[in-house]
């Protein structure tokens, strides 16, 4: 296969709105960075909260973002994708600058509310933005490099907060959150500043047949929907529902490494998920989308595989390579999930009905990061860690099954296969 256009020409073909999200992600990402790994360790070893309920407060994310992504959407398709990303950037600058000083449950429970709203808010209104100032095949390979930005941002981040941050010293912790709150001004400055005239709302075409589906109800009657939310649940939970809690409490109390190598695993996450991003879009292009999805759940049953055998073994350097090892065949699946899931929500949705779409998308991302967390911390705070690896390992598996009877309700071109492309490849 042909290695397709390279990033100059990809650059070249973006539209000015789409130049500046991307040349600010890494940026604005960075606070997140500093913050992701060290959540819970934070939580559990710095504040005195015990692991199970450290997991349930970081789910409360996840729950408060499941609360608000649907009215949220409804709001983006009214009054545009900028106005709600506004709103949810302010309340998470908000929520940092609270968990920053948390040394009671409660209090944390307050900035997770708040860090939920944003969560909530402007993953859809964000996605719906993208998909307003791109189109076409430009959009697959623009959700793939927006997240090798991010993860860029993030794991420079992971590595400077693995250096800085000292259980002993709580104010180093407070110190990350707060540079995580302060990172919000980038976007905030980008849609006050250039940007201030995309507002990310399309208008309900004249034509507008009256018979497409305009409410949720409505939309998650179609079957293609159904299929692509069941989907994105297992995935989230696996996948990013354990990143922020599982996979650094599994490190920690089974692995038992430390969290200088929890930061450097983010690293080489974020190293190996630059360095194959492009080319993964290149050799993906043209193909069926439910098909790479496929792989991407065979590619992530290897990777917690070897987690899991880093709580096998007694030798600490084992383990930390292991560690090590799992992030970045794990950030491989990455490259092969984040384009695909993204391309196919925005393919399917009409201009405008964006909003709603990516907001039924966000709460499946939602729900699987509300039950992730939970069930790492009560299987591992019971030391039921052959248990939390294994039902990974059980659910990646399933993931293929979902993108087989996904790829049967698609239509070719939400799925990346072009009428043009299926007839070269039948010729």
């Amino acid at each position: 296969m042909a290695s397709g256009p390279g990033l100059r020409a990809f650059w070249g073909e973006l539209p000015a709105e789409g130049r500046w999200l991307l040349s600010t992600v890494a940026i604005q990402t960075l606070g997140r960075g500093l913050t992701l790994p060290f959540t819970i360790i934070y939580l559990h070893e710095v504040r005195g909260f015990a692991l199970g309920l450290s997991g349930t407060l970081m789910a409360l994310i996840a729950v408060v973002a499941l609360l608000v992504t649907m009215p949220g959407g409804s709001l983006t398709d009214r009054y545009g994708a900028r106005r709600m990303i506004l709103i949810g950037t302010t309340s998470m600058m908000a929520g940092n600058v609270v968990l920053a000083y948390a040394t009671e449950p409660g209090v944390a429970a307050l900035a997770f509310v708040l860090i939920g709203i944003n969560f909530g808010i402007v993953w859809p209104a964000f996605n719906a933005l993208i998909a307003s100032v791109v189109e076409g095949d430009l959009r697959q390979r623009y959700f793939g490099v927006n997240f090798a930005l991010v993860n860029l941002g993030i794991g420079l981040g992971g590595v400077v907060g693995g250096f800085f941050v000292d259980v002993s010293r709580p104010e180093t912790f407070t110190t990350i959150f707060l540079a995580d709150a302060a990172s919000m001004l980038v976007p905030i400055g980008l849609l006050l500043g250039p940007l201030r005239h995309v507002h990310g709302r399309a208008v309900v075409p004249e034509d507008h047949d009256e018979t497409t589906p305009a409410t949720y109800a409505r939309i998650l009657r179609q079957p293609s929907v159904i299929w692509l939310t069941l989907l994105t649940f297992l995935a989230m939970f696996v996948g990013y529902g354990q990143m922020e809690a599982g996979f650094p409490a599994f490190a920690r109390q089974v692995s038992e490494v430390s969290t200088r190598t929890v930061g450097f695993a983010f690293a080489i996450n974020t190293a190996v998920i630059v360095a194959l991003q492009f080319w993964v879009l290149n050799r993906i292009a043209g193909h069926r989308r439910t098909r790479v999805i496929v792989v991407m759940g065979a590619v992530w049953v290897g990777a917690w595989s070897i987690l899991g055998g880093t709580g096998l073994v007694d030798d600490q350097a084992l383990a930390v390579v292991g560690v090590l090892l799992f992030m970045g065949v794990f950030a491989f699946g990455e490259t092969l999930l984040q384009p695909t899931i993204p391309a196919i929500t925005n393919d399917l949705a009409p201009d405008h009905l964006r909003g709603r779409y990516n907001a039924i998308s966000s709460s499946a991302f939602q729900a699987g990061t509300i039950a992730g967390p939970a069930v790492a911390g009560i299987l591992l705070q019971h030391h039921l860690g052959g248990a939390f690896i294994g039902l990974l390992v059980v659910g990646c598996a399933a993931i293929a099954v979902l993108a087989v009877a996904l790829e049967r309700r698609l239509p070719p071109e939400a799925n990346g296969v072009t009428t043009a492309t299926e007839s070269v490849a039948v010729h």
